[in-house]
């Protein structure tokens, strides 16, 4: 079985293989750089993110906080969801490069904000 240290470590290196991704990702759509439409490009987001949130949830399940840290497990979860909506409208749906960028970079603010709660296991009251 594989040790609660060990999956930690691999979610930490997907969250940053996961983020320089997306910053690269992101130049390249500022750009309109070909290389946004290359196999791997496509491809490999998918295979980090899905084992980024394998291992979440594997963590979650040992250390069993689903229900004793509900607070700032609910604020990564929604805060998730909220880098994935505009992650999306930054690489695919927004209609233009204004908006994708102003996407981007807000999608990077809430990444920053989800490192945030990892690290210190506390939301920012707003």
């Amino acid at each position: 079985m594989l040790t609660l240290s060990f999956i930690k470590q691999i979610h930490i290196a997907c969250a940053l293989i996961s983020l320089a991704g997306f910053v690269v990702r992101g130049v390249w759509m500022i750009r309109a750089s070909e290389l946004l439409q290359r196999r791997w490009v496509i491809i490999s987001p998918h295979v980090v993110d899905t084992v980024l949130l394998l291992s979440g949830i594997v963590m979650v399940v040992q250390l069993r906080i689903y229900s004793t840290h509900p607070g700032w497990l609910s604020a990564k979860i929604i805060a998730l969801l909220v880098y994935i909506i505009l992650g999306s409208i930054a690489l695919k749906r927004g209609k233009t490069r204004v908006q994708r960028t102003i996407a981007w970079v807000a999608s990077l603010s809430v990444f920053a904000y989800i490192l945030w709660i990892a690290v210190y296991r506390e939301t920012w009251s707003f």
